[in-house]
């Protein structure tokens, strides 16, 4: 791959690489980030009191949690303020309403069902959680927090399936859900937990999800499903509400510390130990450096097993798998810009799937608990992960 077209895919990489139209947020689409800024300045004083107290007019009064009050903050909207959607319409790639998604654009991808499923990350700056209930009985929460990049998709099973309510509490700068089955339940999206609350301790189980650019799902995907822009919310799907958030090395709120190692908000594939704080990230741009061309596929060991994560610089995509297919352990590599394994030499795609050889239309079985975020948030959730670079697996 020619030096240049690796620079422009690894700016592709960067959030905000591509140009938007000006467009900026109706009133009727929700506040300018400019006054959710200052309306976030004026309850750091406070924290989280006026949320918390034992006023009867307090929406979590009296809550009990197992993280300290002066590390919540609330977030400038009350609870249901940023609206969560329920059950939205999907529409194929090629609709009209789909208009407001440029190539560029990141989604996060599902396969249920046997279809390819896409919520965007602009649905996702709206409106935070994706409530979706699927023929085959399977509900989830599609989650995603823009001030952490954190994209998690859980199975509300463990919250006796009622939908997921954003709350206006943030916790390291990152989501805090409510179930609307107890709202006295609060969810921390990348605790993966209740942290407050009667469920508090609960874990939530994870569907697994693929985040990559627009242009890079439907390559792969062509036939998905996508939320319809047409959702009669008053929200400008095209517009970024959060103003150069994504990239500034600034932060809306208190943050405890901060890994300096890598760029604050470069996106970062993260597998959390099975208990603990530990892990392994892998960030993009890392990524992006383990091989001279477009794919890459690291082998590595992340809770209790052997995994292989995919790479595909045109999609700015990763993923995590089992390294093992009907019990055979596979090893992978990069050959002519493809990846390969050596037992039988299938070329598999960065979503697992093979596409020639031996193996051709097997899936290899994703690490449900691998999910995407900013460095900052990851290493703030795993503070004992480990870092994966090219230069720490070749030694």
């Amino acid at each position: 791959m020619a030096a240049a077209d690796k620079a422009l895919i690894r700016r592709s990489l960067m959030p905000n690489a591509f140009p938007r139209p000006a467009l900026r947020p109706t009133r009727r689409g929700g506040a300018p980030r400019s006054v959710l800024l200052i309306m976030a300045l004026a309850f750091l004083a406070t924290g989280c009191s006026d949320l918390f107290g034992p006023s009867s007019d307090r929406p979590f009064q009296n809550l009990r949690c197992s993280v300290s009050e002066s590390e919540l903050f609330a977030g400038g909207p009350p609870p249901d303020g940023i609206p969560s959607l329920e059950n939205p319409t999907f529409v194929s790639a090629d609709d009209s309403s789909v208009d407001y998604l440029f190539g560029s654009d990141r989604v996060i991808g599902l396969l249920v069902d046997g279809e390819a499923w896409a919520i965007p990350h602009n649905v996702g700056w709206w409106h935070e959680i994706v409530n979706i209930d699927f023929p085959s009985g399977l509900q989830v929460a599609a989650s995603y927090c823009p001030l952490t990049g954190s994209s998690l998709v859980f199975d509300r099973e463990a919250a006796g399936g009622a939908t997921m309510g954003v709350s206006g509490v943030l916790f390291q700068n990152n989501l805090v859900m409510f179930d609307r089955g107890d709202p006295s339940s609060l969810w921390f999206q990348m605790a993966r937990e209740a942290r407050c609350g009667p469920a508090d301790g609960t874990r939530l189980d994870m569907v697994p999800s693929f985040e990559m650019t627009w242009a890079g799902w439907t390559e792969l995907h062509p036939e998905t499903k996508v939320v319809t822009g047409n959702l009669g919310m008053g929200r400008n799907y095209r517009s970024y509400p959060y103003g150069n958030y994504e990239s500034n090395s600034q932060l809306l709120f208190p943050q405890p510390s901060v890994d300096s190692r890598r760029p604050m908000k470069e996106r970062t594939l993260g597998i959390p130990d099975v208990e603990g704080s530990g892990g392994v990230g892998f960030p993009f741009n890392a990524l992006a450096d383990a091989e001279p061309g477009p794919v890459a596929a690291v082998h590595a060991s992340a809770r209790g097993r052997d995994v292989v994560v995919l790479w595909d610089q045109r999609a700015g995509g990763a993923m995590a798998f089992d390294a093992r297919i009907d019990g055979t352990e596979l090893t992978f590599s990069v050959e002519e810009d493809r990846i390969v394994d050596t037992q039988t030499g299938s070329t598999w795609r960065v979503d697992g799937l093979a596409v020639a050889g031996s193996w051709e239309g097997r899936r290899l079985d994703p690490v449900a608990e691998a999910y995407v975020s900013f460095w900052f948030a990851w290493m703030a959730f795993q503070p004992d992960a480990e870092l994966w670079e090219p230069e720490a697996s070749a030694s």
